[in-house]
């Protein structure tokens, strides 16, 4: 599907703020897996690569382009005395919410699923968040992928399969790609570091076998 013809799509893209960092990825995996799965399309800041382009710049160009917004708020605190707290994806929350209250038209319709890791802990970093209530993952990819089912559960055509039968999809999916990426030479290295995009097409066709 040509990016072009995604962008325009604004009513299927869900615009996924997430970590990017390896521990997080077996949870990005699950939620942009169900995003696909449900007919939607998913738009991470690590979809193009642009040396050139000013991260903010493309971030603000998703967010306008999507009507959903996923934001996992779990790596926004320090993990360890002496480290900076990580703020971009409170920001890009902040960005989203602003879209929805001062954009067009079109963007008041917006929607926002707010992910944690922990119960409460946003509480303490964003107060302006304290009446409300993010869906809690535990780390765990299974619920991160469930939260995603009963978001755009509302919205998707047709009935939804329930998490359950969307988690062994996913596991059957894994399971086809690992045998067909080491087929044409990818080592587990490479796998774990599987451009978005590239990963996204592997959903895709996978799905269109089926």
């Amino acid at each position: 599907m040509a990016d072009e013809d995604i962008a325009g799509d604004y009513d299927q893209n869900v615009f996924v703020n997430c970590p990017f960092d390896l521990p997080y990825k077996p949870i990005l995996n699950a939620i942009v897996f169900c995003i696909v799965h449900l007919g939607f399309n998913p738009r991470l800041a690590s979809e193009r690569v642009d040396s050139g382009e000013p991260r903010i710049e493309k971030i603000m160009d998703l967010i306008e382009a999507s009507r959903f917004g996923v934001h996992d708020l779990s790596r926004s605190q320090s993990s360890k005395a002496g480290e900076l707290a990580r703020h971009n994806m409170p920001l890009e929350l902040g960005l989203d919410l602003g879209c929805r209250r001062y954009g067009p038209d079109h963007h008041r319709r917006k929607m926002h699923l707010v992910l944690e890791e922990k119960a409460f802990r946003h509480q303490a970093s964003i107060s302006d968040l304290s009446n409300s209530d993010p869906v809690i993952h535990r780390g765990k990819p299974k619920l991160a992928l469930a939260a995603i089912r009963d978001f755009l559960e509302p919205h998707s055509a047709g009935d939804v399969p329930g998490p359950t039968e969307i988690w062994d999809a996913f596991g059957d999916f894994q399971a086809q790609m690992y045998v067909e990426l080491a087929a044409r030479g990818f080592s587990k290295a490479d796998m774990k570091r599987l451009r978005m995009s590239e990963y996204i097409g592997n959903i895709r066709r996978w799905a269109a076998s089926r």
